[in-house]
């Protein structure tokens, strides 16, 4: 596994979509200390300070555009187990369609866009800081992980290039898992991780919001959502927000 890595960046994104058309070989990573143009889903700011981590994983990928949407679960699920692997006071779940928590609150968010013959899925993870505001409260590791395990004599938290190396094993055990036996063995690891599913749920879309019951998470990524009144409304994109 080969990691690209710079101080400073515009985006993490940009640089891996310029050095796959130069010709650099997937998969590789690229990661910055910091961006300075970081974008999050549907076009949004993503807050770059130093201290946390931002990196793209390039892949090849040769399917359709709306499978290549399924592996913003896979990086979900790998994001996840990154942070299992620190002595944490809570365990990350996931929210749909691919924010991690921890505690309830924002810890990590993903962007993925597809290219000719290959996916880069965009990754930021709070580690040391997080903003305030936004739709969902954010937070960040350190304040998850047992202090105990940060005052031992083996350093449990090394910082981004640390985690770079933790959360590229776990990409590509997850990954591999995909291509190997599709996107139903990706949904049930989902699932087993996934914070409010089944249970109440509010979803706005730019024309409309609604409330109702979120079920299961469909094998083409959407969530279903079934409304009081026993109509069935299967989200593909939009902001949701689980809990009554």
């Amino acid at each position: 596994m080969k990691f690209i890595q710079y101080d400073s960046l515009g985006s993490t994104n940009i640089e891996a979509a310029r050095l796959a058309e130069r010709g650099e070989r997937a998969p590789f990573w690229v990661r910055a200390g910091r961006q300075t143009e970081g974008r999050g889903r549907r076009g949004r700011d993503w807050v770059s300070p130093e201290g946390n981590f931002y990196a793209t994983a390039s892949y090849a990928f040769d399917g359709p555009a709306q499978d290549a949407a399924k592996i913003s679960f896979v990086a979900a699920i790998a994001v996840a187990k990154a942070l299992s692997t620190y002595a944490l006071k809570t365990q990350p779940s996931l929210k749909w369609p691919n924010d991690v928590l921890l505690d309830g609150r924002k810890v990590a968010g993903l962007l993925l866009e597809a290219k000719s013959e290959r996916v880069l899925v965009g990754i930021g993870v709070n580690l040391v800081s997080h903003p305030e505001g936004g739709n969902i409260p954010a937070t960040h590791l350190l304040e998850h992980i047992d202090p105990v395990a940060l005052d031992a004599d083996e350093t449990e938290f090394t910082g981004a290039e640390g985690f770079l190396a933790i959360l590229a094993r776990c990409f590509d055990t997850a990954y591999r898992k995909h291509i190997a036996y599709g996107f139903s063995a990706t949904r049930a690891d989902w699932t087993a991780l996934a914070s409010g599913l089944p249970g109440p749920v509010t979803v706005r879309l730019p024309q409309e919001t609604y409330a109702g019951q979120a079920e299961s998470l469909l094998e083409n990524g959407a969530l279903r959502v079934r409304l009081e009144n026993g109509t069935i409304k299967d989200v593909h994109a939009g902001d949701v927000f689980f809990g009554s």
